[in-house]
């Protein structure tokens, strides 16, 4: 990301304001929760592949701007929020055989490395806890675009992509493995509010 702040630094010191200017320390975004989507899909018998959102995504992205390596990102995501658009499917993915919602409300992830990569990507290495289990995980990241919202000049926005794949058999969620597939892809799709 070293051309992309050297960019902004400039900017700040044509004088476009403190509002465009690189903070000097990380800033606390909250996820947006009308602008979050985190989907998955996996393949189903070999006929076709069944995709699936949360629709209940909370997190938190400590952004260091001059040293996006010491950021870091907390998300929770409320498994019985489970939705791939098929009530009886869904049933059966918040019971025992899959997501366990009752023993296991929620699926968290917590950075605990960042690996920058480009202007405006990074590996963001993880613990992801997943029916009480903890593996590690890693996304491939993008900044999409920061800066005030168009329509609401107090709100200060960073934009944000990310993927992954992880085998669910690794958590202990092997029903019917591997006719129905042991590999999850992950994508992420997110605004956050600096707070």
């Amino acid at each position: 990301m070293n051309s992309y702040l050297a960019r902004i630094a400039l900017t700040a010191s044509l004088g476009a304001g403190l509002a465009f200017a690189a903070p000097a320390m990380a800033a606390t975004y909250k996820i947006d929760s009308s602008h979050v989507h985190t989907a998955f899909e996996v393949n189903h018998l070999g006929f076709s592949t069944t995709m699936g959102q949360f629709d209940d995504v909370t997190g938190t992205i400590e952004f260091d701007e001059e040293n996006p390596q010491a950021s870091s990102v907390e998300v929770t995501i409320q498994t019985a929020s489970v939705d791939t658009g098929h009530a009886e499917r869904d049933e059966h993915l918040r019971k025992a055989d899959f997501f366990d919602v009752e023993n296991h409300p929620t699926m968290t992830f917590k950075s605990t490395a960042i690996e920058v990569t480009g202007e405006d990507t990074a590996k963001i290495t993880g613990d992801l806890t997943l029916l009480g289990v903890t593996k590690p995980v890693v996304l491939d990241a993008k900044l999409n675009k920061k800066g005030e919202h168009p329509f609401d000049a107090s709100r200060y926005v960073a934009g944000f992509a990310a993927t992954t794949t992880i085998d669910r058999t690794a958590f202990g969620m092997d029903y019917a493995a591997p006719a129905i597939g042991k590999e999850i892809k992950i994508s992420i799709a997110a605004e956050a509010i600096r707070q």
